[in-house]
């Protein structure tokens, strides 16, 4: 019973060890960094796969396409070769399963030779996510100095798995908590910049109902103008059968990505994911990430239309949006980062309830293991949290439920 009142009172949490934890996660970072380069072999890692990974694919879109062949970044055989030929004969295959949409960003950046180019992508993706934390929680219900959040949000684990990667959780991130921050002052640029995430359709489920439930009419015809003149511009710069080639890899995408698993269901932090890493039939898994999808959808719902504070429901919609998904990796865990600031913040600002401060803590510290605990286990720790703290987050949203401080912050 004793561990049971140190959970609920979060009283293992304290603001010097989050703050010990946060430092030695930075110098870990650094040195994992450090020895991936010092070991490397030109533009491979020491197992022969491209430095920052999966930016290897976005960086081959882009070579693909200013030769004059887009569509064929929709087709694996060709998409592979291309791969193969600018990283070596032995490159895993990394599939491109985005819309058209991102081949905007991944065409002048492979005008850059690759390293810089690698640079120019994560230094500006992870600026943009800084400085979007940095307004949501300046309209936040906390008034937090900069040096308080910063530390936790360079430190959080998620931004390693992007940084090794080279993946877009950063713009994802940046995207999710600058459209919330502007919600509710700049409605229609809110809603631009939701729109600008079809760039990745799967965390799209949860954002319309949520617009719509609260009839945020502005942010919808924002969000509806940013993905009409998206898909015109990428209709103008590399032809209709661009789209074409798109829908027609989106059953390789489903077979064999995620029904097969060909990226690991123990990478994959969904559902769906969970039962086929059990071993369950595929028409299970769809059934149980149904339902679960279905339980976010009612869960939005009901925050947005209750009492719950601006950034209670924020924070349900980015983690309903990743839990909504059967595909999600663990770096697209960076779409946390928004959620765990503006529950901290109101914690802070109003005393923090039970149960509150582990599950914030939990929720950080998570993207830590979310890989790792299921390859070696089979044990899941992402789907699980992230439903514990929609929960109690639906727990609270009719605000009235008293806050009681049971640890100093």
């Amino acid at each position: 019973m004793r561990f049971w009142e140190h959970f609920r009172d979060g009283d293992w949490v304290t603001l010097e060890r989050a703050r010990l934890w946060a430092c030695a996660l930075l110098i870990a970072y650094a040195a994992v960094i450090a020895c991936l380069f010092l070991t490397a072999h030109g533009l491979n890692d020491y197992q022969g796969r491209p430095l920052g990974s999966d930016f290897s694919n976005i960086y081959a879109a882009g070579v693909q396409a200013n030769a004059g062949h887009a569509a064929e970044i929709y087709v694996p055989a060709k998409h592979l070769a291309a791969e193969r030929a600018i990283f070596g004969a032995k490159t895993p295959f990394y599939g491109w399963h985005y819309p058209p949409f991102l081949l905007l960003i991944a065409v002048p950046l492979a005008l850059l030779p690759y390293f810089a180019a690698l640079f120019v992508w994560q230094a500006t993706t992870f600026a943009l996510y800084l400085g979007a934390m940095a307004l949501l929680l300046r309209n936040s219900t906390a008034n937090i100095d900069a040096r308080f959040w910063i530390l936790f949000a360079v430190a959080f684990p998620a931004v390693l798995a992007n940084l090794l990667a080279g993946h877009n959780g950063f713009l994802t991130a940046a995207l999710l908590a600058g459209a919330l921050a502007l919600l509710d002052t700049r409605p229609v640029l809110a809603g631009l910049l939701f729109g600008l995430l079809a760039y990745k359709p799967q965390f799209g489920l949860m954002i319309p109902l949520a617009l719509l439930v609260t009839a945020r009419w502005r942010a919808i015809g924002g969000a509806v103008l940013s993905v009409i003149a998206l898909s015109l511009l990428c209709s103008l710069a590399f032809g209709t059968e661009i789209w074409t080639a798109f829908l027609a890899s989106e059953q390789f995408t489903r077979t064999v990505v995620l029904e097969q698993g060909q990226t690991g269901f123990y990478r994959i932090q969904s559902m769906f994911a969970w039962v086929r890493l059990w071993g369950g039939p595929v028409p299970l898994a769809y059934a149980a990430q149904g339902l679960l999808t279905l339980l976010c959808a009612v869960s939005v719902f009901r925050i947005w239309r209750g009492g719950a504070s601006q950034g209670n429901k924020s924070a349900s919609l980015c983690i309903a949006a990743i839990l909504a998904t059967p595909y999600s990796l663990d770096y697209d865990l960076m779409a946390l980062a928004p959620a765990i600031a503006l529950l901290a913040a109101d914690a802070i600002a109003g005393g923090w309830r039970p149960y509150e401060k582990s599950l914030i803590a939990g929720l950080w510290l998570m993207p830590f293991v979310a890989r790792a605990l299921p390859a070696l286990t089979l044990i899941p720790i992402a789907v699980p949290v992230m439903i514990a703290a929609l929960a109690l987050t639906l727990r609270y949203a009719d605000g009235e439920a008293s806050r009681t401080r049971f640890a100093k912050a």
